[in-house]
């Protein structure tokens, strides 16, 4: 059985995936290293965003394979996106939290 990837390697992974592509991606907040849960924020500079979060697991699959995520919310005003996240840190003080600027909405990640 094959474990998942640590949070600080994925988010690692992910910022320099980002910066490659030449997206501007930057670490809002650290979370626990092991475990915490990613929160992705994209925002498309003009006052709208986007909030991607961990998706529930597949209790069908027997290999975890990765991991998913979901839209949490989709293309509303970046203060909307704000209060969400300061509901989920005071519900979770570990979690990870990325936020991209991204015009086209761009994220390299499948929901």
């Amino acid at each position: 059985m094959s474990a998942r990837l640590r949070s600080d390697i994925w988010v690692s992974a992910y910022l320099r995936r980002c910066a490659v592509a030449g997206m501007v991606a930057v670490l809002r907040r650290r979370g626990a290293a092991e475990a915490g849960a990613i929160f992705i924020k994209i925002d498309r500079l003009d006052g709208r965003s986007s909030l991607l979060g961990p998706a529930p697991p597949d209790l069908t699959q027997t290999e975890p394979e990765g991991r998913h995520f979901e839209p949490l919310l989709l293309d509303v005003e970046a203060m909307t996106v704000e209060e969400r996240m300061e509901r989920e840190i005071r519900f979770d003080s570990d979690l990870w939290w990325v936020e991209i600027e991204d015009t086209v909405g761009r994220s390299f990640l499948e929901f």
